[in-house]
C-alpha cells in the first residue's frame, strides 16, 4: 500500500487569481469503477486522458485532481511555450537530436493549439517571440552559445545590444540578448482550466480528490478521502509527487520556485516596460530570473529556488521585489499583488522518466521546468503506448530517460554544494 501526499500550497496561484471565478467539478465520492484512472489534472494528465478517450471511445476514464484545476503546478508556471525547442549544442549529433525532438514539440504544440481553437479557450495564447538576456560577462557567453545553435537550426533571430534591449523591454540592466521569433506566451491557469472544461464526455474529472492510498488488488484500488476508485490501468501524472507514491525516488528531486505579478500599473509606469506590447525574458543562467510583461499593464518576475520544501511567502516576496526593483528602479513604488510558489521535478541528466513503473501502472515525470508542451506530448504518447502503439523507442530516443540520483544524505549535500556554486556563478543574472 502506498500513502501519498501532494504539495500544500499556502498561497493562491496569481494567474488563477486574475481570472473570473470557476465552479470546480465535484469531488470523488463512493465506489467508482473505470478502465483507466489518471492521477493529476495538469497538462500531462489531461493530454493522456483526452488521447485515451480518442483511442478507446467507449471506456470510462477517471481523472483525480487534488486541488482546483488551475491551482496546481500547471497553473503556476510562467506561461512560456513554443512549437520548437532551442537547446543543445552545434555538434552535428546534438543538432540532429534537437531536430528529432522538435518533431514531438511541434506535434504537441499543434495539438494544444487545435484544442484552444476548437473549444474557444480564452487563454491569451499568442506569439511574442522570446528574449534570452545576459547581465554578466559569463551570461554574454551563454547568449553567444545560443546564437550558434539558432544559426545551426536556421531560425530567425536578432542579436540585441544593451541599447536595443532597453528600447524593447525598458531596462538597462542587461548587456546583451538574443530575440528569436520562435516563442509563445499564454495565461497558464486559463489554459489548463479551459482544457479541463473541454474534456470528452467519457472522461470524468473529480477535483478536490487527493489520493490517500493506492494498491494493487487484482485491479488498482485508489482511495481518496471520500471514494474508492477501481481501475484496470493507472497513469501517474503528478510530476515530482510520484515519489510520494513510492516510485522514482531515485530519479527525481522536487524544486520549489517562486513568482509574482505586480499590481496593475498606470500608463506612465507601463511606459517603463519598453516598446514591445508583449514579451518574455529568459535568463542566461539557469538560476537566473525570468521576466514577463503581462496583459499590458502588469509585470511578472520569477526566481528563487528551494529544495524539497517551500520557503515562507514573506521571504519569497522580499526576494522577488528586490529582483524587480533592481531591473526597474523607476518602478520601485509598484507593489506585488500576487506572490506564489510552485513545484517542478528535476532529474540529474535533464531527461524525463516516461513509461511503465509497475504492472499496468505508468508515469511521466521530471519535466525539468519545461512543462506545457513537453507535458502535453508526453501525456499523449503515454496514452498511445498504453494502447499498444509502437511509440516508446521514438520518445526515449528524442528525450532520453532520467538516470539514477544518489540517495540521502548525499543528495541533499550535493544539491546544497552545487546550488551554492551556481548561485555564485549566476551573480547579477539572479
Amino acid at each position: 500500500m502506498t500513502r501519498a501526499t501532494f504539495p500544500d500550497y499556502s498561497d493562491r496561484c496569481g494567474w488563477n487569481a486574475l481570472l473570473p471565478p470557476r465552479t470546480a467539478k465535484p469531488s470523488a465520492r463512493g465506489e467508482i469503477s473505470a478502465k483507466y484512472a489518471v492521477v493529476g489534472a495538469g497538462f500531462t494528465g489531461l493530454a493522456a486522458a483526452r488521447r485515451l478517450a480518442e483511442l478507446d471511445p467507449t471506456a470510462d476514464i477517471v481523472v483525480l485532481e487534488a486541488l482546483d484545476v488551475g491551482e496546481g503546478s500547471s497553473g503556476r508556471n510562467s506561461g512560456f511555450l513554443s512549437p520548437a525547442d532551442i537547446a543543445g549544442s552545434i555538434d552535428a549529433g546534438a543538432v540532429e537530436k534537437n531536430i528529432a525532438r522538435n518533431r514531438y514539440v511541434t506535434e504537441g504544440f499543434d495539438w494544444l493549439l487545435d484544442q484552444v481553437t476548437r473549444y474557444g479557450i480564452d487563454c491569451d495564447l499568442h506569439q511574442a517571440g522570446r528574449i534570452k538576456a545576459a547581465a554578466t560577462p559569463a551570461g554574454e557567453g551563454a547568449v553567444h552559445d545560443l546564437l550558434k545553435i539558432v544559426r545551426a537550426l536556421d531560425l530567425p533571430h536578432v542579436l540585441l545590444d544593451a541599447a536595443a534591449l532597453k528600447e524593447r523591454i525598458g531596462t538597462d540592466y542587461y548587456r546583451l540578448g538574443i530575440f528569436t521569433e520562435v516563442g509563445h506566451l499564454v495565461q497558464p491557469a486559463a489554459l489548463i482550466r479551459g482544457l479541463a472544461d473541454a474534456l470528452p464526455p467519457k472522461v470524468h474529472l473529480y477535483e478536490h480528490s487527493p489520493v490517500v492510498t493506492m494498491r494493487k488488488a487484482g485491479k488498482w484500488l485508489i482511495e481518496t478521502r471520500d471514494a474508492r476508485v477501481t481501475a484496470d490501468t493507472v497513469i501517474m501524472a503528478t510530476n515530482s509527487s510520484v515519489k510520494h507514491f513510492g516510485y522514482l525516488r531515485d530519479r527525481l528531486v522536487t524544486i520549489y520556485t517562486y513568482a509574482a505579478i505586480t499590481e496593475a500599473m498606470s500608463p506612465t509606469d507601463v511606459a517603463h516596460l519598453g516598446s514591445m506590447p508583449s514579451w518574455g525574458v529568459l535568463p542566461a543562467h539557469r538560476l537566473g530570473t525570468t521576466l514577463r510583461r503581462v496583459g499590458g499593464d502588469r509585470f511578472m518576475v520569477r526566481s528563487i529556488y528551494s529544495y524539497e520544501r517551500g520557503i515562507s511567502s514573506g521571504i519569497a516576496q522580499a526576494e522577488l521585489l528586490s529582483r524587480f526593483r533592481r531591473r526597474y528602479p523607476d518602478l520601485s513604488h509598484v507593489g506585488l499583488e500576487h506572490v506564489w510558489g510552485g513545484t517542478t521535478a528535476l532529474t540529474m541528466n535533464g531527461a524525463p522518466f516516461w513509461g511503465k513503473v509497475d504492472d499496468n501502472l505508468f508515469a511521466s515525470a521530471g519535466c525539468n521546468g519545461s512543462g506545457i508542451v513537453k507535458g502535453t506530448i508526453l501525456g499523449k504518447r503515454l496514452a498511445e503506448h498504453i494502447m499498444g502503439q509502437d511509440v516508446a523507442s521514438g520518445v526515449l530516443s528524442a528525450y532520453g530517460t532520467a538516470n539514477w540520483i544518489a540517495p540521502e544524505p548525499f543528495r541533499t549535500i550535493g544539491f546544497n554544494v552545487v546550488s551554492a556554486v551556481e548561485r555564485r556563478k549566476a551573480g547579477l543574472e539572479s
